[in-house]
């Protein structure tokens, strides 16, 4: 585990705006920064910085946090991995929490084998920018491939030396171990002899999510009848192929913003997709698609675009990744290219425009797409007529959602003209489910449906306990430690026998004021998110003499953290939207604290109130009542709306 004083020090170091506009145009609005949402594609500004705050809102898609949330959104960081990323931006000491002997051990070697990969990594690079071999042999096949230098700094290519030992040497002599260069597979030791796998090969770097060197996929450039002509890393405790995409640290970011990823064969597909400007693309690097692999995927978003060469060969084996995508509950479409064409090729030979048209104009929902490339097989033949009816269907069977699933059979019938009664049976025997329950279990989809729609016509009911809670807590977050002049109203009894409240005023702090006016009324948040923050806020409030938002935020869930955000930054709305500009003043609420928690706690009253009145009406209404506990009922009633008038008028409110 990471230290809390490394993780202390990188929130008290870090700046947001800095971090933040590493990735991020920014510009200045009054106090705060304001920007392009980094999520979601716009042209007007819905992300703010509050530099005071040390907090994040993108309004457009809701997320929100801190510096190490932002990493974590944006870069897909895990928690340790941004904590790392800042620490390193500030040249902090990492320190990690006490570990037992066999931890250490474990953390060392990996952190050694990425140390060794990174060596290698650098020393492929300047093999092939610096010697006369590597740009004689390396950088004239990469430019033949049509890469730029730019790309090929980009994608960090290389090439390994056609020497036995080369990098061996060269890792040995700058005092790295081969017992590491061994176990990332770099170096093959066989007896006394050791040398080097990638010998004569142009390098592929293969990244992890966070940028990290993993391994490496070589291309031999001789016609070598023995020698594979790609070969990658053995698998190693830092490198597991099925569990890696090649390009995904680069396609990340475009991934989760246009909500869209390409799914290629190689890495020249995805190399010369970037070059030409399509970046939100990924390769399994040759193998066969893997579950883990799509999980990943699915961390950035839920859809797929298969990419198919135009040899029968590779549609076939791009085909069984798709249902591995559909059981992931992912949506699948499907793009192939024209005759003796390859994602590489094509991307190479058109526009940035041609190829966006082109992936536009020919991508299929998968269900199209297998049928079409099926029925080529099939022809006049009914016996493979009915093998793709039962292999389309089987796909159909891997989809997890019952709503998708009965779609995609109504999709299979009209395509191939064949009733859903027929088409439902076959889907039910492959699912081996009763048909009958199945059937039934639609239905009630279908009818869930239709109410869902009835409802959605009708104006949403706002939830005025939620809005009022939520007030409370955004009080507290802006103005808890404040100290100011409250004028309470006191429930007496005048002259005359009538209930009034009178002023009673005193100097309290804020904090102090909400908590006993709602112990006092023995009110309970019913949200239970507001419920935790109250709680924690509270005994913060209480602990600290100095309360900060930016230090109470980096110790709170991240499960709340984007709903804590949302409240903090609520009135940032207003510049991004411009409306001082646009002469709509808004009234800030710490012009009139003392009023403004007021008259939200009175608020508060009378809506419990309202609901009090409406619980003791229905029980005189319920049969069977006692006559004698009405009287009472209704005098309880009677009492309450006397108060609820009185606050009423406070508040200025009709009743």
């Amino acid at each position: 585990m990471i230290n809390k004083s490394t993780i202390d020090a990188v929130f008290e170091t870090a700046r947001l705006e800095e971090v933040i506009g590493d990735f991020v145009q920014l510009k200045k609005a009054g106090s705060n920064f304001k920007g392009l949402s980094p999520f979601s594609d716009e042209r007007t500004p819905s992300f703010m910085v509050s530099p005071v705050k040390q907090i994040w809102k993108d309004f457009s898609s809701g997320k929100g946090g801190n510096v190490v949330a932002f990493l974590m959104e944006h870069e897909h960081f895990t928690y340790p991995e941004a904590i790392k990323y800042l620490a390193k931006k500030y040249n902090i000491e990492f320190e990690e929490t006490e570990q037992t002997d066999e931890q250490k051990q474990q953390a060392d070697e990996r952190e050694s084998m990425y140390l060794v990969s990174e060596f290698a990594n650098t020393f492929f690079q300047n093999s092939l920018l610096k010697t006369e071999q590597g740009k004689a042999i390396g950088l004239t096949y990469f430019k033949e491939r049509g890469f730029t230098e730019e790309t090929i700094k980009k994608f960090g290519l290389g090439y390994s030396p056609d020497v036995w030992d080369a990098l061996t040497a060269e890792a040995i002599k700058k005092g790295y171990q081969l017992n590491y260069l061994e176990k990332t597979g770099l170096t093959i030791v066989k007896e006394e002899k050791q040398f080097d796998r990638f010998k004569g090969r142009v390098m592929f770097p293969i990244q992890s999510m966070s940028g990290r060197v993993l391994g490496f996929g070589g291309r031999i450039l001789t016609n070598e009848k023995k020698a594979a002509k790609y070969l990658n890393s053995p698998e190693s405790d830092i490198y597991h192929k099925s569990k890696v995409l090649y390009g995904i640290y680069h396609a990340k970011q475009t991934i989760a913003k246009e909500d869209n990823c390409y799914l290629v064969e190689g890495y020249t597909d995805v190399i010369q997709f970037n070059q030409t400007g399509v970046t939100n693309v990924v390769s399994s690097s040759g193998t066969a698609l893997t579950s883990d692999q799509i999980r990943l995927i699915s961390r950035l978003t839920k859809n797929v675009t298969v990419l198919f060469d135009s040899d029968a060969a590779g549609m076939r084996a791009s085909l069984r990744g798709i249902d591995l995508i559909l059981e992931q509950g992912m949506n699948v479409k499907v793009c192939s290219f024209p005759d003796g064409e390859d994602p590489d090729s094509f991307a190479k030979q058109n526009t940035l425009e041609e190829l966006r048209g082109y992936l536009e104009e020919n991508v299929q929902d998968f269900i199209s797409f297998k049928a079409s490339l099926l029925q080529q097989e099939s022809k006049n033949d009914p016996i493979k007529r009915a093998e793709l009816v039962r292999d389309m269907v089987t796909s159909i069977s891997k989809i997890p959602d019952v709503i998708k699933r009965e779609i995609y059979v109504k999709e299979c019938s009209r395509i191939m003209d064949i009733s859903e009664d027929v088409l439902f049976d076959t889907l039910a025997q492959i699912r081996n489910v009763d048909v009958k329950g199945d059937r039934k279990q639609q239905k009630q989809h279908q009818k869930s449906l239709e109410v869902v729609k009835t409802e959605t016509s009708q104006s949403p009911k706002v939830n005025e306990q939620y809005e009022l809670e939520r007030k409370i807590i955004e009080i507290l977050l802006l103005y808890g430690s404040h100290e100011e002049e409250f004028e309470d109203l006191v429930l007496k009894e005048n002259d005359e026998g009538n209930l009034v409240l009178e002023p009673e005023v005193h100097t309290t702090k804020v904090f102090e004021k909400i908590y006993l006016d709602l112990q006092d009324d023995e009110i309970e948040f019913t949200n239970n998110s507001f419920k935790e923050i109250y709680a924690v806020l509270i005994e913060q409030l209480q602990q600290n003499e100095e309360f900060k938002i930016e230090t109470f935020i980096n110790h709170i869930a991240p499960e709340i953290a984007s709903e804590i955000t949302a409240i903090m930054m609520n009135e940032e709305r207003y510049t991004l939207h411009r409306w001082i500009d646009m002469e709509i003043h808004v009234k800030q609420k710490n012009f009139t604290i003392a009023q403004y928690v007021s008259d939200i706690i009175l608020n508060l009253r009378r809506f419990l109130i309202s609901q009090k009145v409406e619980e003791l009406s229905q029980e005189v209404k319920a049969p069977n009542t006692d006559a004698n506990d009405n009287q009472e009922t209704i005098q309880d009633i009677m009492d309450y709306l006397s108060l609820k008038r009185i606050l009423s008028e406070k508040l200025n409110r009709v009743v």
